[in-house]
C-alpha cells in the first residue's frame, strides 16, 4: 500500500522513518502540493488543506491522527466514498483521565486555595470536603469518556455518565438518551465533557444545561471549544450561577489575549494539551489497521459520517 503523510502541523522527519519501520511492506511518501499526484491509496492526515483532496484523487482511506474527526467532516472536498479512520485511544484516554483527575482534585481538595495561602505565608488548615460532596458527571462514554469515568470512580467519587445509548461501566451510573439528560445534570456537581463534536452536540454546554447542575458546580471541557457557549459561561460566572471551570479547548485557538477567560481567576485555562497524540502509539495502531486492510479484514475506528464519529 502507498501511504501519503499529509500533516502540515507535524514534522515528516520525525514520523516517516518510524512509519517505514512499522510498515516495511508499504511505500511512505510526503505530500508535495507542487508536485504531480502521488497516486497513494491512503493518507495520514491532521487538519489537512482542502487542496490535498483535489490533488490526490486516488485516496481511498484517511487515517486521522486524532480521535476527533469534526474538522474532516466539515470538508466537502473529501469524497463520500473515502473511508475516514480515527485513532482509538492510542494513549489518549489515560492522558484525558489524568487531566480530569487533576482538575477534580484541584477544586475538591482545595489545592488552588492552598497555593494562594502559601503565597501569603498563611497556614490554612481548613476542613476538607468529602468525596460525596463532589458527584461527578461525564458527558460522553466512548472509549475515552469511559476511561475518564472509571478512573474517577476508582478514586471513590460518585460518578455517572451520559451517552446516546446505555453503557455498562463498573462503578459508574449510566444515563442514556436526551430524556435522561436533565436527571444526569441534576445529580452532578463536577461536569466533564468528552463528547464528540456533532451537529447535535454543538453548544450543548449552555446556560440551560449548566443551570441544571448542583449548586457550586465546576465545568471541565476537554471535548471541543464549540461544545461551550462561551458567553453563557462568562455571564454565569459573573452572576455566581457556577463556581468555576477548567477549559482546555476553545472556539478560537490560541485563545485571544483579550478573552475574559484569561482574566477570571475562577477559570483555569490550558492550551489544548489534555491529551496529546502519542507518536509511537499512533503509528502502532495505524500499522495494525493497514495490515488488516491488506489482508482484506474489517477494521474498527471507521467513522460513521451520519453520526459524526
Amino acid at each position: 500500500m502507498h501511504i501519503l503523510f499529509a500533516c502540515p502541523h507535524h514534522d515528516p522527519a520525525a514520523w516517516v522513518p518510524l512509519l517505514e519501520a512499522a510498515m516495511p511492506g508499504c511505500r511512505i511518501s510526503v505530500w508535495n502540493p507542487d508536485g504531480p499526484p502521488s497516486g497513494a491509496e491512503a493518507a495520514l492526515v491532521w487538519r489537512p488543506p482542502a487542496a490535498l483532496f483535489k490533488h490526490e484523487t486516488n485516496l481511498k482511506t484517511l487515517f486521522n491522527l486524532g480521535a476527533g474527526v469534526d474538522a474532516l467532516l466539515k470538508m466537502p472536498e473529501i469524497p463520500p466514498q473515502v473511508r475516514i479512520v480515527r485513532l482509538e485511544d492510542a494513549g489518549m484516554s489515560v492522558q484525558m483521565a489524568e487531566y480530569a483527575l487533576y482538575a477534580l482534585l484541584r477544586v475538591a481538595r482545595d489545592f488552588e486555595a492552598f497555593d494562594h495561602s502559601q503565597a501569603r505565608q498563611h497556614w490554612d488548615n481548613r476542613e476538607g470536603s468529602r468525596q460525596a460532596d463532589w458527584p461527578v458527571g461525564v458527558l460522553g462514554l466512548g472509549q475515552v469518556g469511559a476511561r475518564v469515568a472509571q478512573t474517577l470512580a476508582e478514586f471513590g467519587y460518585p460518578v455517572a455518565g451520559w451517552s446516546r445509548s446505555p453503557r455498562e461501566i463498573p462503578g459508574v451510573e449510566s444515563f442514556a438518551g436526551e430524556a435522561a439528560l436533565p436527571a444526569f445534570l441534576a445529580r452532578t456537581r463536577f461536569l466533564v465533557n468528552v463528547l464528540p463534536l456533532t451537529p447535535d452536540t454543538v453548544g450543548i454546554l449552555n446556560r440551560e444545561t449548566l443551570s441544571q447542575l448542583l449548586p457550586h458546580a465546576h465545568l471541565v471541557n476537554v471535548g471541543r471549544g464549540e461544545h461551550l457557549v462561551e458567553d453563557d459561561l462568562v455571564q454565569m460566572l459573573e452572576e455566581g450561577e457556577i463556581d468555576g471551570a477548567t477549559l482546555d479547548v476553545f472556539h478560537t485557538e490560541p485563545l485571544p489575549k483579550d478573552h475574559p477567560f484569561w482574566r477570571d481567576a475562577r477559570v483555569h485555562v490550558t492550551p489544548h494539551i489534555a491529551a496529546r497524540t502519542l507518536r509511537d502509539e499512533s503509528i502502532r495502531q495505524i500499522a495494525g489497521k493497514v495490515a488488516q486492510l491488506e489482508r482484506g479484514e474489517a477494521i474498527t475506528g471507521v467513522v460513521d459520517r451520519s453520526r459524526g464519529y
